[in-house]
């Protein structure tokens, strides 16, 4: 118990009950600390400040937020009138209640004028739950009032802001069909000033066309004077601008009961530029369509049968026509030329340098026994088209000598290729060996020869479509995927291995931007009696 009989509390039930943010102005610890104690016996959970100066209550009421100010009433260097007028002056609302050891009915009264919300006599704090209770819960409906009227204003505001920023143009129409108001939006859907279509019959702006006579019957009738609703209705319709030509509008009409008034509300949002976009696109589609048609012919129908080795090859545009491209080349003296390349940017502009691309490779492999031969002959041609332009293909093109069981490539600046043994290890990587086609006449392009194949080798020609895959927080797949990828699958036959790969990146980047096209080639070394035979 404690002094003055107030039952002592423990930890635990200090750590319970509401919580409550009290500062206290009081010279006495022993008061401050008895009236923290009642608060506590009264379900309140107390965080405090004891302060007897103005100073102290200045710093106190800038450093924190409170919920209840108790103050003494005169103290040596202090008193309640004084902590008021402070209080007041930082525009705060928090209930301020006095509790004091004996002051005059008239004493009181005055305080309460000033400012107060209650007094209490120390000694008699029988009311101080029930007062701190009442003060609290007037303050929250204060501050709801505080709350709703500042919603209030800035709803207004935002009305009007809307009105005059709108991008849709807003008419209002009176019952006899002109406009009694408009924002500024209508200048640019119909070229007038609002103040020029004050008056104005609103069929001048959106006319009956000759061959729609029943257009304007379709807006809906204006709602009675007794209030009945409008029909409220979105439709497409043709406008007139101020200066004769035709505008296409999207309408949505309200009702509205103003100043004893009933209004026709129009929403007018122009469509002209969004309809001549749409129809943009749709030729832009029909061009995609006929560019992939083209491009999809340009791949091989079949990978090439060759006793020992298992081909298969495809791509995966990721626009309607894509800038990748792979292909199998006869060579001299029986090479294989295995191309895999990659025309910056997606569209139709890449995928007419494919094109270009592979028919001077085509061309070019015939007569030569090299890629490097081949890869520089049609750099030299291919400087010329792209000169002017930020384009540039990137091309590996390996050589496979089947009877030697041999691999030799070079690589125009394009992402490595990979070729694991049938262990699952990375056996070589065909990096770069020189610089992407197009971008300078003086490329060279190096060689890399006598690569040894093995039964059970699985070579693999990639875009970066696949390493480059960005999944939907943003990981790339990588060449670590890629590898294990590869690994997981190299039983398989070559056709399985590559649908097996192309699922892996889908899986992956499920929910990911889809960035670049995916174009893959896929060889399988058989045993080498198949190759003899």
């Amino acid at each position: 118990m404690l002094n003055d009989g107030t039952p002592a509390m423990s930890a635990s039930d200090r750590a319970e009950g509401k919580p409550l943010r009290a500062l206290i102005i009081e010279d006495s610890e022993f008061d401050a600390a008895l009236l923290v104690r009642l608060l506590q016996v009264g379900q309140y959970r107390v965080t405090w400040r004891r302060v007897e100066t103005g100073a102290d209550m200045r710093q106190a009421l800038a450093e924190q937020g409170w919920d209840i100010i108790f103050s003494d009433h005169q103290m040596p260097e202090f008193s309640a009138p004084d902590a008021l007028q402070i209080l007041q002056e930082t525009a705060l609302d928090l209930p301020f209640i006095i509790v004091s050891g004996g002051i005059g009915e008239a004493t009181a009264v005055a305080l309460m004028k000033a400012g107060a919300h209650d007094f209490l006599i120390k000694g008699q704090l029988g009311r101080l739950i029930p007062a701190v209770e009442r003060e609290l819960r007037e303050a929250a409906n204060r501050a709801a009032r505080r709350e709703a009227e500042i919603s209030l204003r800035e709803s207004e505001a935002r009305y009007r802001k809307l009105w005059e920023n709108s991008p849709d143009a807003i008419v209002m129409v009176g019952a006899d069909g002109r406009i009694g108001f408009a924002n500024p939006a209508v200048t640019g859907v119909f070229g007038y000033a609002p103040s020029e279509l004050a008056g104005m019959a609103f069929a001048q702006l959106i006319e009956a066309m000759p061959a729609e006579p029943d257009r304007l019957s379709a807006v809906p009738a204006v709602p009675s004077a007794e209030g009945a609703e409008g029909q409220a209705m979105v439709q497409e319709m043709k406008g007139r601008h101020r200066d004769g030509q035709e505008v296409t509008v999207e309408i949505g009409f309200s009702s509205l009961r103003l100043e004893g008034k009933t209004w026709r509300v129009a929403f007018i949002r122009d469509l002209t530029a969004r309809r001549r976009a749409e129809s943009a696109l749709k030729e832009r589609e029909e061009e995609f369509r006929v560019a992939r048609e083209v491009q999809q012919r340009l791949f091989p129908k079949a990978a090439p049968e060759i006793p020992g080795y298992d081909l298969a090859g495809a791509s995966f545009p990721a626009v309607e026509a894509g800038g990748d491209y792979f292909d199998y080349l006869p060579m001299l003296e029986g090479g294989l030329g295995i191309v895999v390349a990659d025309v910056s940017g997606h569209g139709i502009g890449p995928a007419m340098i494919m094109a270009e691309t592979r028919a001077f490779l085509r061309i070019v492999a015939l007569n030569r026994r090299f890629p490097s031969e081949a890869l520089g002959a049609a750099n030299r041609v291919l400087i010329e088209d792209l000169a002017d332009s930020d384009r540039f293909v990137t091309v590996l093109m390996a050589r496979l000598d089947p009877a030697a069981r041999r691999l030799a490539y070079a690589s125009a600046g394009h992402p490595a290729g990979l070729l694991l043994d049938a262990t699952g290890a990375v056996k070589q990587r065909l990096t770069r060996t020189g610089r992407a086609l197009g971008m300078s006449p003086d490329s060279a392009f190096p060689d890399v020869t006598g690569i040894p194949l093995a039964e059970g080798d699985v070579l693999v020609l990639m875009t970066d479509g696949i390493e480059e895959a960005v999944d939907a927080q943003g990981d790339l797949f990588g060449a670590e995927r890629l590898v294990e990828a590869i690994r997981a699958s190299r039983h398989r036959p070559a056709q399985e291995i590559l649908e097996h790969l192309h699922g892996a990146v889908r899986r992956f980047a499920s929910g990911g931007a889809a960035s670049d096209d995916i174009t893959l080639v896929v060889v399988k070394v058989g045993n080498a009696a198949g190759a003899d035979a």
